[in-house]
């Protein structure tokens, strides 16, 4: 049996910054050398190997030319970017889009019902593959 794609990942800080650095054309070793740290320091906020404290965040986000806001808002629409594209790939499954119906009259516990159901159905799929 042919296994499923994996699900999209969604967008990080970590691959935002990466993408924000490429689209300012920069290399990780010019936006260390605009924050005065090893090139690895950049490496390891964008491999994920460790996560920027606020003042890290405000120093990348000056090298970049933004405000700890605005990075934070570019990381945002990112994740609704991707959110959006998944959105629409499960609407399209005819029996997902009829449930969809239903999701706004359901209260907080039935909906986290619902997806804990889902979760374990995914992980005993996942088990079994």
């Amino acid at each position: 049996m042919p296994q499923a794609a994996p699900p999209p990942v969604a967008p990080t800080l970590a691959t935002t910054l990466r993408e924000l650095r490429l689209r300012a054309g920069l290399s990780q070793r010019q936006l260390a050398s605009r924050m005065s740290v090893p090139r690895t320091w950049v490496s390891k906020f964008e491999l994920e190997r460790c996560v920027p404290t606020v003042p890290n965040l405000a120093r990348i986000a000056g090298a970049l030319g933004l405000s700890v806001c605005e990075l934070f808002v570019q990381c945002e629409r990112r994740r609704g970017e991707s959110h959006a594209g998944l959105l629409d790939e499960l609407l399209s499954d005819p029996f997902v889009a009829a449930l969809a119906i239903y999701v706004p009259s359901l209260t907080g516990p039935q909906r986290r019902t619902v997806l804990a159901e889902l979760s374990v159905m995914v992980h005993s799929r996942r088990r079994a593959a």
